[in-house]
């Protein structure tokens, strides 16, 4: 049959019966709605089932793998790996006195822990890290309270790639100091309000910092200074994070975004001190540190005063004469010895368990959480690869963060470049163990800098790649976000 002839066929149909030809098509249209009801209602049957598996992916007690603790309790973030051999459970323990004992001036009887300065910012690991945890910015300028401090760096980069410091002040402020010896200044918080609502039109304020320095010892701050305040945050977990092989976290990675989906995820590339060589940055709020190793020495020179086989020289910058004519406790300060028992103790904390799994409010705030978009940065699930401590190795863990870094906006910028890292980038976050906060350290302070009084706060701060998570979260109902808070506070 030819197409004129079919169409005639059709046209002569039309005319002896037309009624039959408007019911035939009538029935044809009702067939099609039809069909096209029963695949819309399988898409979303679908769609509803990957939900549903996606949310079961997330109700996982076992946050760490076999390393959780389950305990909820303030020792909640100080307990070893559970799956440690009795020889490993003593080396950590020696590094766990090390970690929580102060240091002390040298000369002392105390050799063992002596040489702390000639400046610093605290007197242990601890005394930021209370109880592994996390610590809050102080009350007000006479709060004894340690754990916010204050990076320095001028624009240009040292012989590493890294921040240059001040010159007068180096590349970390240091408010303490042993006697005789000047410490370096202080910094002064003041708080500004910033007002918003939600969709719903319930009211909420944020509290914006505004920070200053006095009391300086050694002369003005350089007048192109980049000053970024950073909190200590609890340090459980590290070893799983450092054990993720590192083409993992590279394929995640999209900096040209070319998924358009707005996240652009960056690797910060840094220097590693031991191996002498660039590496992948991991640790530390702007994921300028690659190891563990490098981060508790780094911390042992910078915040304690304590020189190291990584960091043999004192933290006395050009013309901080007292400091440099103080005496020391040894060169290193900190035997091979004793840094790898503390490091091994960071290593080796346990990761604390998710809890609630069974609560159906639980269950919404992951849909919810998932549905914001909040797991393209903070990535549930990865799979540790090999590792030198067995107990850490091969391990299904749920830490939620990508380690990479991702623009945060204006709002959150500090303006200081840290290795590849840019002055509005920030590593994401791990979220394991965030609802216990209040449970181990007595409060409920998140961000870089300690701003956030509690989670919704801590939303509401994001900007650049987090803003449209952010926005789902403001236009939730209040239902709503009850529940992605309570899940937050599950984890």
């Amino acid at each position: 049959m030819t197409f004129k002839s079919l169409c005639g066929g059709i046209a002569g149909t039309v005319r002896r019966h037309p009624l039959r030809y408007c019911l035939g098509l009538s029935a044809l249209a009702i067939v099609a709605v039809g069909i096209a009801a029963v695949i819309d209602i399988r898409h979303r049957a679908e769609a509803e089932a990957r939900l549903a598996d996606e949310i079961n992916s997330l109700l996982v007690e076992a946050l760490g793998g076999e390393t959780t603790a389950f305990t909820t309790n303030r020792n909640a973030f100080s307990l070893s790996a559970r799956n440690l051999t009795n020889l490993e459970r003593r080396r950590f323990e020696v590094g766990d006195s090390f970690f929580n004992q102060n240091w002390v001036t040298a000369p002392a009887s105390t050799d063992a822990r002596d040489g702390l300065g000639p400046t610093f910012n605290a007197q242990s690991c601890s005394s930021c890290h209370t109880l592994d945890g996390r610590a809050e910015p102080p009350k007000d300028i006479d709060d004894p309270e340690r754990g916010l401090l204050f990076r320095l760096s001028i624009p240009g980069t040292d012989a590493a790639g890294g921040p240059l410091g001040d010159p007068n002040y180096g590349g970390q402020l240091q408010d303490r100091a042993i006697l005789k010896v000047p410490a370096e200044g202080r910094f002064v918080t003041s708080w500004a309000e910033i007002s918003g609502s939600y969709d719903d039109g319930e009211r909420y304020t944020l509290l914006q910092p505004e920070y200053s320095f006095d009391e300086l010892a050694f002369g003005d701050l350089h007048p192109e200074l980049m000053a970024s305040p950073r909190i200590a945050p609890a340090v459980f977990g590290v070893g799983l994070l450092e054990a993720i092989p590192e083409a993992d976290i590279l394929a995640r990675a999209d900096p040209d975004d070319e998924d358009g989906d707005g996240i652009s995820g960056r690797a910060n590339m840094v220097w590693d001190v031991r191996r002498q060589q660039t590496g992948l940055g991991r640790f530390g709020w702007k994921a300028s540190v690659p190891t563990v190793e490098q981060q508790v020495a780094g911390a042992f020179l910078g915040d304690i005063g304590i020189t190291s086989s990584l960091f043999p020289d004192e933290n006395c910058p050009a013309g901080q004469d007292e400091c440099a004519a103080a005496l020391n406790g040894g060169k290193p300060e900190i035997p091979d010895f004793r840094l790898d028992r503390v490091t091994f103790y960071n290593r080796t904390l346990a990761a604390p368990a998710m809890r609630d799994v069974d609560d159906p409010q639980v269950r919404q705030g992951a849909g919810l959480f998932l549905k914001a978009g909040c797991n393209a940065c903070h990535t549930p699930k990865h799979t540790t690869g090999e590792s030198d401590i067995a107990a850490l190795s091969g391990q299904v863990i749920f830490p939620y963060t990508d380690l990479l870094l991702h623009d945060m906006g204006d709002g959150l910028a500090d303006g200081r470049p840290d290795f590849l890292a840019n002055g509005r980038e920030w590593r994401t976050p791990p979220l394991w163990g965030i609802g216990l906060v209040d449970n181990v350290n007595r409060h409920t302070r998140f961000l870089h800098d300690g701003r956030a009084r509690n989670l919704a706060e801590a939303i509401l701060w994001h900007g650049g790649e987090g803003a449209e998570a952010k926005e789902a979260f403001r236009n939730y109902s209040r239902a709503e976000r009850e529940a992605l808070l309570r899940f937050l506070d599950s984890l």
